[in-house]
Parts: structure tokens; sequence; C-alpha cells
């Protein structure tokens, strides 16, 4: 009997599918699929709105004040497009859809997910908590399991979800880890897994673990110095007297007096607020832009337990110029990709297909070359992503 022809249609279907398998760190986000774009197809540089949740505040006794429900929201661009070229004939379309998915399909796809890996991956600069361990001279080591209990505990603290938590950490830090786990208070199952794979099992100390190569390396910026201009302050932008020396987008800094505080009740925790800085600072800048916005309790979306004071010192959490690993604790919603349709031509198109599956957009167009007599397929995804909720992620460092 022989094999049917292979369509463009089976092949974008099974390429859609294979994207959304390959990559841990692609699976494990938020993925959102904009069907307004579904009939005409998307452009590069569509924004797409997301809505934030709403918050109160509780009234004391039996007077009220009406409140006004203030949605927030943030945008998402969809701006990168990444194409995969493939080329293959009537031969290997007669292949079974298992054969060519293992010798064509799954390479080029591969690749392609790997490149929006490593680009989706600086959402990492956006986490907004910082956890790791250092040694009695205070210098920083690999974590331990303290360390990436912190980093559960400083998601609970910022009220992320429990279930479906992720670790997306480095190779090294992942065959740094495992030792620090053996044996303490672990199920022999766990441990068994631990040691005939080499990897940490999913399920463990509150998190789904996976190694990925695109994990970054993050550098602090050469901060020394710097002070709160003025009391009273809040938002996302810090006025600060001239600082000295410069601070790189995702640092990790504190204030002093500005405590962290339980969301729901506006009580303090007892620490240090840490906020992220969300673009680079120049020495000498006189304001620095910085997540969570400041918001002192009792309010809506309160933050921290009272607004800086007038010349509080402002702290980097790790050294000036220190390197770190910056692997990822996180709830799947504090970061989200999202992609459209791309339009369909027809001009010179043989054939062609587009496909969506799990939330990621795809599309497949086979197209015939006068120039050299051949057929050429390309591969193409439209995305954009953001850091929707910074809070629920936490950059765990580890040495290099």
């Amino acid at each position: 009997m022989a094999n049917s022809l292979l369509t463009i249609n089976m092949i974008t279907n099974e390429a859609v599918r294979l994207f959304t398998q390959t990559n841990a760190f692609l699976r494990r986000v938020d993925r959102q699929y904009d069907d307004q774009f579904a009939l005409t197809g998307a452009k590069i540089g569509n924004t797409l709105r997301i809505r934030l949740p709403n918050d109160y505040v509780v009234n004391n006794g039996p007077a009220i004040t009406p409140q006004g429900t203030n949605e927030q929201n943030t945008t998402l661009t969809v701006a990168s497009q990444k194409n995969v070229p493939v080329s293959f004939g009537t031969a290997e379309k007669t292949m079974s859809l298992d054969d060519f998915s293992e010798r064509i399909l799954a390479p080029a796809v591969n690749r392609l997910a790997a490149t929006m890996a490593a680009d989706l991956i600086t959402v990492g600069n956006a986490a907004a908590n910082l956890s790791y361990k250092v040694d009695g001279s205070g210098n920083l080591v690999s974590p331990d399991m303290g360390t990436w209990l912190d980093a559960g505990a400083k998601l609970s603290n910022n009220l992320a979800p429990r279930m479906d938590r992720t670790i997306i950490l480095d190779m090294l830090t992942e065959a740094r880890t495992i030792p620090t786990l053996a044996g303490l208070l672990n199920p022999q199952k766990k441990i068994s897994d631990q040691y005939e794979t080499g990897m940490i099992t999913s399920d463990t100390l509150g998190f789904d673990w996976y190694d990925d190569q695109t994990v970054q390396i993050h550098t602090n910026g050469t901060f020394t110095a710097g002070t709160v201009a003025g009391a009273g302050q809040t938002g996302n932008t810090l006025t600060v007297n001239a600082i000295t020396g410069t601070l790189n987008k995702g640092d990790i800094i504190t204030i002093q007096g500005v405590n962290a505080i339980n969301r729901l009740t506006g009580q303090t925790q007892g620490v240090l607020r840490q906020f992220v800085v969300t673009a680079n600072v120049n020495s000498g800048a006189t304001s620095i832009p910085i997540y969570p916005a400041i918001v002192p309790a009792p309010a809506a979306f309160n933050t921290v337990t009272a607004s800086p004071g007038n010349t509080a010192p402002i702290s980097l959490v790790l050294p000036a110029s220190a390197q770190y690993r910056q692997n990822l604790a996180f709830y799947p919603e504090a970061f989200t990709l999202a992609t459209a349709d791309l339009e369909m031509p027809t001009a010179g198109v043989v054939s062609s297909a587009r496909a969506m599956f799990d939330g990621v957009s795809m599309r497949m167009i086979e197209a015939y070359d006068v120039m050299s007599d051949s057929l050429i397929t390309r591969l193409d995804i439209l995305y954009g992503f953001a850091a929707i909720r910074p809070e629920w992620a936490v950059a765990v460092a580890d040495v290099l």
C-alpha cells in the first residue's frame, strides 16, 4: 500500500505540538493566545492589554466609605517574530508523521523554541524578590534546601498560589543542590530518583523542578551609595540624591525603614521590602525606577509598612558588581507569553497553514522559488512576553 502524502496542515499541527513540549520554561509560564487577530492576522507592534486583579481596603465599625474599583492593567507588545527555514521535498512528505517529526520537524522546532526561550528568560530581570545564601564571611555560596524554602516563603508572603509553582535552574546549580537534599526528610522514592537520574524530581519542596541551559547570569551594577531625597514618596519611581555608581535592570535593593508587609492584613513581616530596579540607572542619577510600587499600608495594593524617610540609605542586597546565576522560582502567572496569528499571504504561495495549540499560534508557508527552481518552507511564530506579576517570582542566586 502506497504512503499517503503529508499535508502542510498535518505538518503545521505537529510542529506547534512539538513546540509546546520542547522547552521547560516555555511550558511553565502562562501562555495566552490572542484571538482578536485570528481573522485578519497580526503584525509586529500590536499591543495587548492585560487586566490585573483588583484590591480593596477593609473598614472598621458600622460606618462605611464606598470604594471605587480602580482596575489596573499592564500592556504586552507582540513585537518579536522568529522563524526557521526548513527544506524538504515530496520524498520526505511520504514518510510517516512520526518519522517526519523525528527527522525533519523536531530539530527545527527545537532550535526555534530554544531561541525563543533565551529571549523569554530575560524576564528573570523583573523578578521582585531575591533568595541567596552566604558563608560566614558574607560571600555568596550555592543555594541549599533552606534557600529554596526561603524562595517559597517569599512567594507565599506575596500571595502567590501554592499549586503549580516552578523552579527553572541552571544545570550546575542543580548539580550543587542535589547533595544538599539527600536524606533531609525526603521520601525514599525521591532520593532514589535523584540518585538514578541526577535530577531533582517534581513536587520537591513545593516546586516542580526543571533544568534549563538558558538561565541567565546577572551582574549587579557598581552602586555603592545613595539616599532618598524627600520623605513620603509613593509609586514606582524613587527620587534620590545623586547616587554613586550604577544600577542595572534586575538589581535588587532595599530602603532603610521600609519593611515588607502581609499584603492582606498590612502587618509588617519584620524584614526590609525588596525592590527590583526596572531599568538601568547611571551614576549620578536622581531617580530609580522600581517594582513593586511604594504603597504604604493600609491601602488597596499596599506593599510596605511606610514610605521611606528623607535621606534613608539605599542598599544593594548583593554586593556591587556581584555576578550570579539567576535561577527562577515562580508561579506561572508571574510571566506571560502571548502569541498571535500571523497573516496568511497568497502571492507565490504553494501551500500554507496556521495552527494553534495550548496557547501557541504558528504558521507554515511553502513557496516556489523561481530563481533556484526549489520549494522553500518557513515556520514562523509572532510573540511577545512580559512580567505580569513580578512579585510572584524569586531570583535564586548561585555562584558562577
